[in-house]
């Protein structure tokens, strides 16, 4: 899919429609008001609706037109975080799921309803902001609309801040999250002196990728070096450092690192560790599946993650090992994912957002991201090439300093994940 047979004439009046779907992230209200301005600048007469609550919005029906004051204050959305229309979890794909939640009745195909609503509504062009399952769900559509002749383009806006969408370089809403994970912590790190032996675990989002793990890390440590500190009355950088950093692509010797961070415990009476939650997922439900627990699903066949408490269980291993008095399990994932995009997330929504429509007013169908396969080119990247669960690349410099800094070990897997940004 890409040029051809949906191109339109230039000055030929369309109508837009936008939906968010999946998780939150810091874009996506930024997204959704970038759009909506660009397209009132340079298409004024195109008509704009919003889907309420992405895809199921679409089965349903539920939509908002975007008014003349609307348009006029679109600007405003960059500063709100989650999503001003509305998120949902709906595969299109899965029929039995889409009728157990009511959006279709049984019998329908999904993706036949869907379509039946964009010719109903006079849809010629659909924005889905969101992440690997948005994007491959709008790949699951547009090739439906292909095959049965449809005349409206599909063109996506990456958005995830695990940052793992193949074959993207820079998700949307990742480099905020960071941050704001920093942020969280800087304050639950003062929590060390509620003990003379704290164990605090951040636990940060990542099923599959630890780049939002180590990106928050590398912020957070970053601003350690910018803040004035008192040694001789126990105010030590040390002490509120980032002593480890477990992400899904590093190896994890559980019984080594326990005696390096016992040795720094009992050096300096607190240890923090910051944990994706992908990490160590397989032994979590392997764990769980042998003392015959129910491993929840989503529709996407996704282990539920807010089951699981890789966090607790990070904690529980470690405690006993280290000799902590007290342990303090923490979760920054839907504090960062809320927040309104920052300044370097805004530059590249923005960016996005002006080709996806210069995509649209071309007639080219696909997922807009700097494609690391093309020299990160910012193009539609074809829909079949989208996929999730991109790996993180532990062998960065960068990556690799940090792990030095914070004195731990680097331990690659005996066999290599697939690795990407």
């Amino acid at each position: 899919m890409g040029r051809g047979i949906f191109a339109f004439p230039m000055s030929q009046k369309k109508k837009v429609a936008i939906l968010t779907a999946g998780g939150h992230a810091p874009c996506l209200s930024a997204a959704v008001g970038q759009l909506i301005l660009h397209y009132t600048q340079q298409c004024p007469d195109w008509d704009i609706l919003c889907y309420r609550s992405g895809y199921k919005g679409l089965l349903l029906g539920d939509s908002i037109a975007v008014t003349p004051a609307i348009r006029a204050q679109a600007g405003v959305l960059r500063q709100y975080g989650g999503s001003v229309i509305g998120n949902s979890r709906v595969k299109l794909t899965n029929a039995k799921d889409c009728v157990k939640r009511g959006l279709v009745k049984p019998g329908q195909d999904p993706l036949a309803v869907a379509a039946a609503q964009l010719q109903r509504d006079g849809i010629d062009i659909l924005h889905t902001v969101g992440g690997d399952d948005t994007n491959t769900t709008a790949a699951d559509l547009a090739a439906y609309l292909e095959k049965h002749q449809y005349r409206l383009n599909v063109i996506g806006l990456p958005k995830t801040i695990d940052n793992d969408i193949i074959p993207i370089r820079q998700s949307l809403g990742a480099v905020t999250a960071a941050e704001q994970g920093a942020r969280f912590f800087r304050n639950v790190v003062t929590e060390l002196g509620a003990s003379s032996r704290m164990l605090i675990v951040h636990e940060v989002m990542g099923r599959n990728c630890g780049w939002l793990t180590a990106a928050t890390a590398r912020v957070y440590q970053q601003g350690l070096a910018a803040m004035p500190w008192v040694p001789d009355i126990g105010l030590a950088r040390e002490r509120y450092a980032v002593h480890a950093l477990y992400v899904p692509e590093l190896a994890l010797d559980i019984e080594a690192e326990a005696r390096r961070l016992r040795a720094l415990m009992d050096r300096q009476g607190n240890i923090n560790l910051f944990v994706s939650e992908g990490a160590g997922l397989d032994s979590i439900i392997a764990e769980m599946a042998a003392r015959g627990a129910q491993i929840e699903r989503d529709a996407f066949g996704h282990v539920r993650l807010d089951t699981i408490n890789p966090g607790k269980w990070f904690a529980e291993r470690f405690a006993a090992m280290l000799g902590a008095e007290k342990v303090l399990v923490q979760k920054s994932g839907y504090f960062a994912r809320s927040a309104p995009a920052n300044e370097e997330d805004f530059k590249l929504i923005d960016a996005c957002v002006l080709k996806a429509i210069a995509c649209a007013r071309k007639g080219e169908t696909g997922l807009i991201g700097q494609d690391e396969e093309r020299g990160d080119e910012l193009r539609a990247i074809e829909f079949p090439r989208i996929k999730g669960g991109k790996a993180f690349d532990i062998h960065q410099p960068w990556f690799r300093q940090l792990l030095a800094d914070i004195g731990q070990p680097f331990t690659p897997p005996a066999t290599p994940a697939k690795s990407g940004h």
